[in-house]
């Protein structure tokens, strides 16, 4: 469907930044909500995890999808994920 009004890259630029700033809202708030009923209330909050996990997972799939990310990007989001799985399992570990 064609626009009704022509927009220029400034408008789509905004719309791009907009779209970020509102994701990284709803993304630690999530975040905070998760730590809220984790340590405040003593709550089980997979599910709100499990949608900022979705989120992140969703863009990582779409740059990959467009070959927007390099060698050193995958290197490091690998190195990431290896880091957090030894964090959770010493975490667990010790946590018995």
């Amino acid at each position: 469907m064609k626009p009704l009004v022509p927009r220029d890259e400034r408008q789509a630029q905004v719309d791009l930044v907009a779209d970020r700033l509102a994701y990284l809202v709803v993304s630690y708030g999530l975040l905070a909500a998760v730590a809220y009923r984790s340590l405040a209330r003593g709550d089980a909050a997979w599910d709100l995890m499990g949608l900022v996990l979705l989120g992140g997972l969703v863009g990582m799939v779409y740059r990959i999808s467009k070959g927007a990310v390099s060698g050193r990007w995958v290197l490091m989001l690998v190195a990431t994920i290896a880091v957090a799985m030894i964090v959770g399992g010493v975490l667990v570990l010790t946590a018995r």
